[in-house]
């Protein structure tokens, strides 16, 4: 009798056991859906295109064209704001130009458009944005100091400025040669936007004109710059001359001062005549 009632007992137990576990699990549930369900609106997860695309992207332009940049927001369930960057400043966008697709467009394209991005953001989450990057092809623009005179002996820079996309393949020539670079005396340098010659110790044998000769798949361009080395100047030693000024006015103040008496008795003697008369 006690065994029967033992196993019923148990069974009871584990009866609640599983009861309390099931309602747990229930109560998880029930938890877990509301927290779905109120979830606010802009938690789900807009995305943002331009021009169809979903990654950050660069577009090729020729110059003088026109390119049109269309920002739109999928999976949004609500109206979403749209802002527009050009670099670090904003866009300015009219107001029906802002809500759920923005279109800007930039017209008559130039070399200073090349490298320019242009962002898209999601308004009230800016983290969310796509970025394109014009490329804009073009052949290679040379400036730069055409004319310059050195003394010899000193040193001389020539700076060919130089802007080309894609970069260029730069050259120095010289008298319509190619230039001979000697060691210790000529040096080159080239950057994105500049390529440098330097001269030191200037000859007379360097003066002439030289010639920066950049060559692009878009062209090749050539800018002359004429360098003319004059002779060098006499120096005058001026430390010696200022020294034996010094000693000549040194002179003629010691002398003065010793002839100081003689000097007084001619200037009474040359005021005596005076006194009389005035008597």
């Amino acid at each position: 009798m006690h065994l029967i009632l033992a196993k019923i007992l148990r069974s009871d137990l584990n009866s609640l056991k599983m009861a309390q576990k099931s309602s747990g699990l229930m109560r998880m549930c029930r938890f877990l859906l509301l927290v779905i369900l109120f979830l606010p609106r802009e938690m789900t997860s807009s995305v943002l295109t331009v021009n169809g695309k979903t990654e950050s992207h660069t577009l090729t332009t020729p110059l003088g064209s026109e390119a049109s940049l269309t920002c739109a927001v999928q999976n949004h369930t609500g109206d979403e704001g749209l802002l527009w960057f050009r670099e670090g400043g904003t866009v300015d966008l009219k107001s029906e130009n802002r809500i759920n697709s923005s279109a800007v467009c930039v017209t008559s394209i130039s070399e200073d458009d090349n490298g320019v991005t242009f962002t898209c953001k999601l308004q009230r989450d800016q983290s969310v944005s796509i970025s394109v990057v014009l490329n804009v092809p073009f052949p290679p623009l040379l400036s730069g100091n055409d004319y310059q005179t050195v003394e010899e002996g000193s040193a001389a820079k020539l700076v060919c400025n130089v802007k080309s996309n894609p970069q260029a393949l730069m050259m120095w020539y010289k008298n319509s040669s190619n230039l001979t670079l000697e060691k210790n005396h000529h040096q080159v340098q080239q950057t994105s936007e500049s390529f440098q010659l330097s001269i030191t110790k200037v000859k007379k044998s360097d003066n002439g004109t030289y010639s920066c000769f950049a060559y692009s798949p878009r062209g090749t361009k050539t800018k002359d710059f004429h360098l003319f080395v004059k002779d060098r100047g006499s120096t005058v030693p001026i430390e010696p001359i200022i020294a034996a000024t010094v000693v000549v006015f040194l002179t003629l103040c010691f002398g003065l001062i010793a002839r100081r008496k003689r000097i007084m008795k001619c200037c009474i003697k040359g005021e005596d005549p005076q006194r009389e008369t005035a008597l």
